[in-house]
């Protein structure tokens, strides 16, 4: 595998039947968007092999993959638990002020009147909108060990720097 930044699709889950198909965790918006990023190498514990998928179905609210040269339970099994990794450069570039979760995780975020929040350690979906998990720096002087900040472009959010891996917000570091 070449040294290319690799980025994480979803994870492996149980094995499906006895020909050796495989119930996948896909960490995409839609479920079966994992489909549309390809090579996939599976990483478990320090072992990475490039696999490829021959065949695919949704089952029941999920997906199910069959994998080049697994044709058993137990050539399966080995797979289970396997993180999903695909190269970074086979992300589509989004629209300028767009970005990959992966993207604001590690940037630090100040307010606008230049206030340290902390950094970013996390990412959740709300369904309404994203929300920022910020990790408080230890003295903050609010007693904040964590945040969470809607990611609400030009209504929280004012500006996000990736070349300085900061995001400047309008939140008052009292919440």
């Amino acid at each position: 595998m070449n040294n290319e930044n690799q980025i994480i699709l979803g994870k492996v889950g149980a094995v499906y039947g006895i020909k050796g198909w495989l119930k996948i965790h896909s960490f995409t918006d839609e479920i079966d968007a994992i489909l549309d990023y390809f090579p996939w190498s599976l990483k478990l514990g320090n072992k990475i092999q490039t696999v490829e998928i021959t065949d695919w179905r949704k089952h029941n609210k999920g997906l199910i993959v069959k994998v080049g040269n697994i044709d058993d339970r137990d050539q399966a099994q080995a797979l289970v638990g396997s993180e999903i990794l695909t190269s970074e450069s086979s992300l589509p570039d989004l629209p300028q002020g767009e970005f990959y979760w992966r993207d604001l995780i590690g940037m630090n975020v100040v307010t606008t009147k230049g206030y340290d929040l902390g950094v970013v350690s996390d990412m959740m979906e709300t369904g309404a909108n994203d929300v920022l998990v910020v990790k408080a720096n230890l003295n903050d002087g609010f007693g904040k060990k964590e945040r969470l900040i809607p990611y609400l472009f030009e209504e929280v959010v004012e500006s996000v720097s990736i070349e300085n891996k900061q995001i400047c917000v309008d939140w008052d570091p009292g919440f």
